[in-house]
This record gives structure tokens, C-alpha cells and sequence, in this order.
């Protein structure tokens, strides 16, 4: 039986809508959830995991007729949805009560439920949400719901807020596979047997590194699965180190060189880090005119910064170490400032984490 999990898709989502990008971003989400579509088609899929979160909202009957639509694109692939944290579904609700036209099976709120999928022997059993939070380890109560089947357990949380669980408790079970969604970033808890899906698409800045989706078969020897990026754009955080004999104009081309190999359609956060003359004067207009940038954290230290750094913290740590590195490198003023500079960095960082 050959499976696809994804979660936390959150159509409908407005990431980055105060950006020039953001427009595109609703869209996006909504065309990689397609491509994630099309892969079943192309993998022959047998079964189309959604472990929550599938929609940004507690979705109305029209959301399910928009999504409906889609699946109903999947030549053989059946689909089980499980209701998260953000698109729980009230229970009495007319979304309840939804009747898909596709092959589609969504697991009803506030109760354990068994999916079995006759063509395919393989059972799908969850708990979904009737409301934002269950502070309850009810994920770790859930067992296999069928004794000759492929059993698959689909859960959504995992904090102490969400249906907190232990990965020991859930692996004592039995499950074939655990498809688990809340953690938007990809997170392979148990090798083959549990893994948190993470976003297809990223939703914000800290969802940096690459998203897709799992891509799993279970056969009579066991479980195997493999993670495949689909994102359309990913979150990336660039690092570039300063120096004083570094002008404007090296350190853009820098920049420029380092976003051009990664792509000029990802979302960039820009860290300046390291030492300078003077921190205050550095000119980016050219780069966020090419590229997609999010934030540029300036963290460099200037030559004023270090004078008033060496006079606040005399009685401390930093105090302690300037005094020794002074006494220690007293032949060569060039290796002595270095050390300063880059130890300075280093505890100033220490400090912030």
C-alpha cells in the first residue's frame, strides 16, 4: 500500500501579506496543495493522508466543496482528512455533515474513529478536532483498529496544549505508521514509522529549510519512507561575515552571488554579522530590489560599539576577557584586535540565545 501524508497545508493563508510577494503567497499554497495531487496521480498512490490543518480556518461547506473539487482530480488515490488545531470542525455543524462527492473520508470530531478501506485493507484511525486545544494525551489512548489490516494512526498536536504524546508510548502500539501534523517543519520522529509531514508550502520566517511531503508503502516487510520537497518557495537565513576592509559594494556583490545560486524566488532573512567602522551606513537598495527580502538584522559590531562594550561590561565576563586577551597579545596589535572582535561576538551571541 503506497501512501502520501501531508499536513498543516493551510489553504487560504495570507503569509507575508504586508510584502510586495505576500500577494502570491494564498495562491501558492493553494497550487503546491495541487502538485501534491498530481504526485498521486503520477506515484500511483493507493492513499492520501491529511493530518490536520488542511484549511487556515474552521472550514465553512463551501471550503469543502473548493477542496472536494480537487481530489476529485485523484484517478485512484483514496483521501482521509483529519480536522487540527486550526480548521476544527464544531461538532452539529453543517461542515460536519458534509457528504464528499470524491473518494474522501473526513474523520468526525471529538471521538476516536476507524477508517477502513476495504480495497486496500488498510485502516485509518484518529481523533479530530472539535475545538482549538485538547490538553489531553488522547493521541497515546488511541489503538489499532483492525486486527488483519494495515493500521495507520493519524494525529495532530504533540505540545501541552495539542494532545501532547510520548513517541514510546506511541511506537508500544503497534501502528504501521504514525502520520502526525501541528510541526510545520518536517520532523522524522520514529525511523519509518512516525514523522511529523511539516508545511507543504512554508507559512513564515521561522519555516526555514525545505517542505514537502511523505512518501511512504508498507509491504510485508515493513514500513519505508522517504521525504520529497514540492514547496514553491522556502524561507532561507544568509549569514554574511564583516569585516572593515569590506566596502558596500563587495559586501552586496556577496550577497548577490550567494542568492543568486539559491534563487531569486525564496524568502530571505539577512544576517550581518561580524565588525565594521561604522555600522550605520550600509546601503541594501539593490539587493531587496532583486530579491525577496524579509528582515536584514544588522549585528556587527563598530568601532563605538566596542569602546562602549569594554567600558559597560569591565565587571563581568566580557570585562574579563578583553583584560586577558589585552595582556596576552601584546606583540601583534592586528592578532589582538581580532581576538577581541571575535570573542566579543561570540559572548554578545551567547548571551542573546
Amino acid at each position: 500500500m503506497k501512501f502520501i501524508h501531508i499536513a498543516d497545508v493551510h489553504l487560504f493563508a495570507t503569509p507575508d501579506a504586508e510584502f510586495e510577494w505576500g500577494e502570491n503567497r494564498t495562491k501558492e499554497i493553494e497550487e503546491t496543495f495541487e502538485k501534491v495531487l498530481d504526485a498521486c496521480n503520477e506515484k500511483d498512490i493507493d492513499l492520501l493522508l491529511i493530518a490536520g490543518n488542511l484549511f487556515d480556518r474552521s472550514p465553512s461547506v463551501e471550503d469543502l466543496i473548493f477542496v472536494d473539487d480537487k481530489l476529485m482530480r485523484l484517478e485512484k488515490t483514496r483521501t482521509v482528512i483529519l480536522s487540527g488545531s486550526s480548521d476544527y470542525i464544531t461538532p452539529g455543524s453543517d461542515s460536519e455533515a458534509y457528504k464528499f462527492r470524491s473518494r474522501t473520508v473526513m474523520l468526525p470530531p471529538d471521538k476516536t474513529t476507524n477508517a477502513y478501506l476495504r480495497g486496500i485493507n488498510t485502516c485509518v484511525t484518529g481523533y479530530s478536532y472539535g475545538k482549538p486545544e485538547y490538553k489531553e494525551n488522547i493521541i497515546e489512548s488511541i489503538d489499532p483498529g483492525h486486527k488483519d489490516a494495515v493500521n495507520i494512526l493519524l494525529g495532530h498536536g504533540g505540545d501541552k496544549l495539542h494532545m501532547p504524546f510520548k513517541k514510546d508510548k506511541l511506537a508500544a502500539k503497534g501502528f504501521d505508521y504514525v502520520a502526525m501534523g501541528y510541526i510545520r517543519r518536517p520532523v522524522h520522529i520514529l525511523k519509518n514509522r512516525m514523522a511529523y509531514a511539516g508545511s507543504p508550502e512554508p507559512l513564515g520566517p521561522k519555516e526555514t529549510g525545505r517542505h514537502g511531503y511523505v512518501l511512504g508503502e508498507v509491504t510485508d516487510e515493513g514500513t519505508k519512507i522517504s521525504w520529497c520537497p514540492i514547496a514553491r518557495r522556502n524561507y532561507i537565513d544568509i549569514s554574511i561575515t564583516m569585516n572593515p576592509d569590506l566596502s558596500t559594494e563587495e559586501i552586496t556583490k556577496n550577497l548577490d552571488e550567494k542568492m543568486m545560486k539559491l534563487g531569486n524566488e525564496n524568502i530571505y532573512k539577512i544576517i550581518l554579522r561580524g565588525f565594521s567602522s561604522d555600522n550605520t551606513s550600509f546601503d541594501m537598495t539593490r539587493i531587496k530590489g532583486r530579491y525577496n527580502i524579509y528582515e536584514i538584522l544588522n549585528m556587527t559590531i563598530s568601532d563605538d560599539d566596542q569602546k562602549m562594550l569594554r567600558v559597560e561590561n569591565e565587571k563581568n565576563m566580557m570585562g574579563s576577557f578583553i583584560r586577558e586577551v589585552n595582556d596576552s597579545y601584546t606583540v601583534d596589535e592586528r592578532i589582538r584586535n581580532k581576538a577581541l572582535r571575535y570573542g566579543m561576538e561570540a559572548l554578545i551571541m551567547a548571551g542573546e540565545e
